[in-house]
């Protein structure tokens, strides 16, 4: 397998890329990890289709594996679900050597990965993301968390995976609808870093968004997965708990996570609300006049291309702008967004609330 590192001193972790590589999963766990009891946390749909490669690889290697399985949603991302994993690690009488594998989407991973870092003040965990979402964006970094009623990811903490182990081929069983989601995160990567990523996108998009040509997708994924793990991985090396510059990283996340309170999480995938809050943001750079026309124009017709949602829903401003107040990005009463000057480079500003009632 490929493979790239995360350098964060004694956090440092690699990320693994490759295909139809499931099956020896465990001889890889086995190099970092002595302690036989290990446990899966997952979905009834991912863990139908892939827990039993997992498990197998696993028991060839000797270990001992349990399962856990959550809900599929992002409803499920919570403290209470939180607390009902605690329960079962209680019961299943798991200690500090126990390591917990995230098999899933961004759910499954940040939600593991806060039992992670809370469970006995902290115990090992793996991300095994097979969402192109979270193979891209939500496993790799450190951020974890759950949800809370007013508003997403509020509870959490930073906490490292041992290491990240991607394989492309899950990629195959993803709704068309989840492939397009994940897309979102990759055009911020063009947009914020990468003008060439970028540019490949709005030339083999297509490709891309169709499952049932996935033969010919492969390189195209393995393409896209890896430079966007790599361009994460320098903006985490750089600012690891999101004290500065890591901040570009939610290039539209600030309007799309607003999108997402209002309609309770229920309407649009993580990756569509990023869609329509990406073209917001570089409507706003515009605005502010930070960027020119036709750069709002290519994020918009890129994202359109990709089959995403570019308009959020007929709600009254003042709910937009309630559900930003309380958002993570806000300090000192100022909201920061992350706008657009061209493709491939961003800033940070704080924003004048009235720009947002526009």
């Amino acid at each position: 397998m490929d493979s790239i590192k995360v350098n964060l001193g004694e956090r440092s972790y690699p990320i693994y890329f490759g295909n139809e590589s499931l099956k020896d999963f465990g001889k890889t766990y086995k190099s970092f990890f002595k302690s036989k009891k290990v446990i899966v946390v997952t979905n009834p749909t991912v863990g139908r289709l892939y827990s039993k490669v997992i498990s197998d690889s696993l028991l060839k290697e000797g270990f001992e594996v349990n399962r856990i399985d959550v809900p599929d949603g992002e409803e499920y991302k919570t403290l209470t679900w939180a607390s009902k994993l605690f329960d079962k690690l209680i019961a299943m009488k798991a200690d500090r050597q126990t390591s917990l594998i995230a098999l899933g989407g961004g759910v499954i991973g940040d939600l593991t990965g806060f039992v992670a870092a809370t469970y006995l003040r902290g115990v090992p965990f793996v991300q095994v993301p097979t969402t192109l979402l979270a193979q891209v964006d939500s496993s790799v970094g450190g951020k974890t968390g759950v949800n809370h009623r007013k508003g997403k990811n509020l509870i959490g903490a930073f906490y490292q995976p041992k290491f990240v182990y991607i394989d492309v081929d899950t990629l195959k069983s993803l709704h068309k609808r989840e492939m397009k989601a994940g897309l979102a995160e990759v055009i911020k990567y063009g947009v914020i870093r990468d003008p060439e990523l970028f540019k490949y996108l709005e030339d083999n998009i297509d490709i891309l968004t169709q499952n049932s040509k996935f033969k010919s997708q492969n390189s195209a994924l393995l393409h896209i997965v890896k430079r966007s793990c790599a361009i994460k991985a320098s903006v985490v090396e750089a600012d690891e708990r999101e004290a500065g510059n890591r901040a570009i990283l939610n290039f539209g996340h600030t309007f799309g996570h607003a999108v997402e309170a209002v309609t309770k999480y229920k309407e649009y995938k993580h990756g569509e609300a990023v869609a329509i809050g990406m073209v917001y943001a570089s409507e706003l750079s515009h605005r502010a006049g930070v960027c020119n026309k036709s750069v709002v124009e290519r994020v918009r017709n890129v994202i359109k291309k990709a089959g995403l949602p570019t308009e959020g829903p007929d709600f009254p401003r003042k709910r937009f702008l309630k559900a930003m107040e309380i958002d993570k990005k806000v300090v000192g009463g100022e909201l920061r967004f992350v706008l657009v000057e061209g493709i491939g480079k961003v800033r940070i500003e704080k924003v004048d609330m009235s720009m947002l009632t526009h």
